[in-house]
């Protein structure tokens, strides 16, 4: 089974896949709660519940997968998950000054377009796609 068939059942399918399958044991262990709950609360009818859930953090799985399955509204949801933007500011100092992500942003405002483009310039070793920094997007 994949985390989203888990999801999916909780949307709508409401056949509580860990009870019916041929393994409940091995189907309740391979339930991710993390997964589950990050998924449900894009959705402003489920934060609630899964809030609820996670303000539980020692509840066990199948509990859990009961509770989220019984109250939320049967429904297809779909949305695609938030992902961190990749920012050739923050790569050029962080490759430059060996900073973490977010030492590189708490320092990024520190840098003008003028300075990033100089320590892009320095660190460059040649080839094509070698260049951290895009300048189409500076000008």
């Amino acid at each position: 089974m994949k985390p989203f068939d888990y999801i999916n059942d909780i949307n709508y399918g409401k056949n509580h896949v860990i009870n019916n399958s041929d393994n409940p044991e091995l189907a309740e262990k391979l339930y991710v709660p993390f997964i589950t709950n990050k998924t449900l609360s894009y959705f402003i009818d489920c934060i609630g519940l899964v809030n609820e859930v996670n303000i539980r953090p020692n509840m066990q799985k199948k509990p859990q997968f009961d509770f989220l399955i019984n109250t939320i509204r049967q429904k297809k949801r779909f949305t695609k998950w938030i992902k961190k933007v990749d920012d050739d500011k923050l790569n050029v100092i962080m490759s430059h000054y060996g900073y973490s992500y977010e030492k590189a942003k708490q320092v990024s405002n520190f840098f003008d377009e003028d300075k990033i483009k100089k320590i892009d310039r320095k660190n460059f070793e040649g080839g094509l796609n070698d260049r951290k920094y895009d300048r189409s997007k500076a000008n």
